[in-house]
């Protein structure tokens, strides 16, 4: 399955990217903890080049902490300076404050030695869509700045903003790359809602979610759905949750696509609990 999405818009957000990141000393690039190697759009790596980086793994109360803490030191092996950030936790905020001004001394220093005016730290925020970049931003600032969404393509134009008198910020558009060659990578990205839910079945996503919890969360199934290993054909499984959650339309059957809605919408909103998609294990993977 071969995923094709590349609106208008993000074409012209990269050529803008391009374009103001030789005035940025570096670059914040935000991904979702539950599913961080997916949610890294390679097209941005490409851009970044070698820019200095601080790799953001956002929503970390939404994500499995073990997995979390697995993928910082993955992160850290492969030299990228990282740290996961939950936008509703003040600490973490400023810990990343703080992380941006130490990781902007070495360019501020240079610059004073080369005799340039001391300005602020200038830094590029980017990501997918929907990663919660939005709602960073507006914690960073302590006041609302941009508009926040549900739903991927909220944030469409370039803005500063300034961050007390640490840094200052330049706010980017999502963009996601032209396709997607790899299906889990799709489902990934369509499970967390970074592809708008129109553009593939959410039957087909609810089921890929179902059988990765079935593999490695089976215990959140049995405690949101009392789900347990005796479930092994998908159909019984949507109708066991579609009976369970009242999903039902004339004459009593279930209705496949309410049901796949009330998985997805446990997932993003962590009520089937804290969740990682994806592991940093190659073999666990295959």
């Amino acid at each position: 399955m071969t995923i094709q999405w590349f609106p208008g818009h993000m074409a012209k957000a990269r050529r803008e990217i391009e374009q103001n990141l030789k005035h940025v000393d570096l670059v914040l690039e935000l991904v979702d903890a539950r599913a961080p190697k997916s949610s890294q759009n390679p097209m941005l790596q490409k851009i970044i080049k070698n820019k200095p980086k601080i790799l953001i793994l956002m929503k970390k109360d939404l994500a499995d902490l073990t997995e979390t803490t697995k993928w910082l030191h993955y992160f850290s092996e492969e030299n990228i300076d990282c740290l996961a950030v939950d936008v509703n936790d003040v600490n973490d905020v400023q810990a990343l404050i703080r992380h941006v001004e130490h990781s902007g001394r070495a360019t501020i220093e240079r610059h004073r030695q080369r005799g340039i005016q001391t300005r602020p730290i200038r830094a590029l925020i980017l990501g997918i869509p929907n990663v919660g970049k939005s709602t960073l931003i507006n914690r960073l600032a302590n006041r609302k700045i941009t508009k926040i969404g549900d739903r991927p393509g909220i944030t469409r134009h370039q803005q500063w903003i300034k961050v007390k008198n640490t840094f200052e910020l330049l706010d980017t558009p999502g963009i996601l790359w032209p396709k997607f060659d790899d299906q889990q990578v799709g489902l990934r990205l369509a499970a967390i809602g970074t592809i708008k839910d129109k553009l593939l079945s959410l039957q087909d996503i609810a089921a890929y979610v179902l059988q990765y919890l079935q593999k490695y969360y089976p215990n959140l199934l049995k405690d949101r759905y009392n789900l347990d290993e005796s479930f092994t054909d998908m159909w019984d499984v949507f109708e066991h949750i579609g009976k369970k959650r009242g999903a039902l339309e004339s004459g009593g059957h279930v209705n496949f696509d309410k049901v796949a809605e009330f998985v997805l919408r446990d997932l993003r909103t962590g009520k089937l609990g804290k969740i990682t998609l994806e592991t940093c294990d190659p073999l666990e993977e295959e």
